[in-house]
């Protein structure tokens, strides 16, 4: 499956998204342009500035900040990834190599910096109070997440509550707060703002459910990373979880020396083979699925129409993918 229907959907209006990010990041600095540049220029799924987009649309939203808030929301991703592939010492990244690979760690740091501010600065033009709650809030939300992974590196006693607690907040809130930002803009009803929202935490649970599955189970070539960087970082990942919760014993010691010790490279086929045998990927993926179920059933609120038909393709995507 693949998102080709995003590309008819709102092909054009993301079109006039990557203009206003390429705007919104010129500086004098010619550092920062060339990081921008070449961030910007990777791609990427433009999932999160998509569902401002798409929010927006099925909420009536008659043009208004809609290119500029989704570069907001993408300009704020973007920068979470920076520091985050530095703090998890990251060298691919969407096929090509991470910033700080590329230009080092005190770079990616400032140009995250940068990607920050340069954000909130566009927040402020819209004139608009609600929109700087809704992603401040996010803002803060988003580190605290970050924090708690890092709290969690190498504890194998992470529960599932625990992980959907960091999955909720490390990823799942600029989701929400994409698609609580299109039902501002479209100035919908609070039940309506509501189940968008509630839609954007379901849809981004769903993703880092499966970004989690398919660190074990992708194609490399197709997910832009190196399998096994969440082992090898120590993250403890609901498969993981399940298969400690189910394995056999063998399998249990075997996973916690894996995530205890700093996952190497020679971990990872055993630890594969022990997620295989305990059914822990299948599990995954059914939890991933049922987020996206009621990611699915939040959208019943909304009136139909190609915009929310979109939102429903979307859903199902997020837990059948394989990249």
């Amino acid at each position: 499956m693949t998102l080709d229907f995003l590309k008819a959907s709102i092909g054009a209006d993301m079109a006039s998204v990557d203009a206003v990010l390429r705007r919104s990041l010129s500086s004098e600095v010619v550092l920062i342009r060339q990081i921008a540049e070449y961030i910007v220029g990777s791609g990427g799924k433009r999932l999160r500035p998509a569902l401002v987009l798409l929010a927006a649309k099925a909420s009536g939203d008659p043009e208004g900040h809609r290119h500029t808030l989704a570069a907001v929301v993408e300009m704020i991703h973007t920068a979470t990834l920076l520091h985050d592939d530095v703090v998890d010492e990251s060298t691919q990244r969407r096929g090509r190599a991470t910033a700080n690979a590329a230009f080092g760690n005190a770079a990616s740091v400032l140009v995250g910096d940068f990607l920050y501010s340069r954000a909130f600065q566009m927040m402020v033009s819209t004139g608009r109070m609600r929109v700087l709650e809704i992603l401040s809030d996010a803002t803060n939300v988003i580190a605290e997440g970050e924090v708690l992974q890092l709290m969690h590196a190498g504890d194998a006693t992470l529960d599932e509550d625990g992980y959907v607690e960091v999955i909720r907040r490390k990823t799942a809130k600029l989701f929400e707060a994409a698609a609580r930002l299109g039902a501002v803009l479209g100035e919908t009803d609070p039940v309506r703002e509501e189940a968008l929202a509630r839609y954007g935490m379901h849809l981004g649970s769903a993703f880092q459910i499966m970004d989690d599955v398919l660190d074990y189970t992708g194609d490399a070539g197709e997910i832009g990373k190196n399998l096994g960087d969440d082992l090898a970082e120590g993250k403890m990942t609901l498969p993981l979880i399940r298969a400690l919760a189910v394995a056999g014993e063998a399998d249990r010691t075997l996973i916690r020396h894996a995530i205890e010790g700093g996952g190497r490279l020679d971990d990872f086929a055993p630890v594969r083979a022990a997620l295989d045998r305990s059914g822990a990927l299948q599990y995954a993926r059914e939890r991933a699925r049922g987020e996206a179920r009621l990611a699915a059933e939040a959208l019943s609120a909304l009136p139909p129409g190609p915009d929310a038909g979109t939102l429903l393709q979307l859903a199902t995507f997020s837990a059948d993918r394989t990249h």
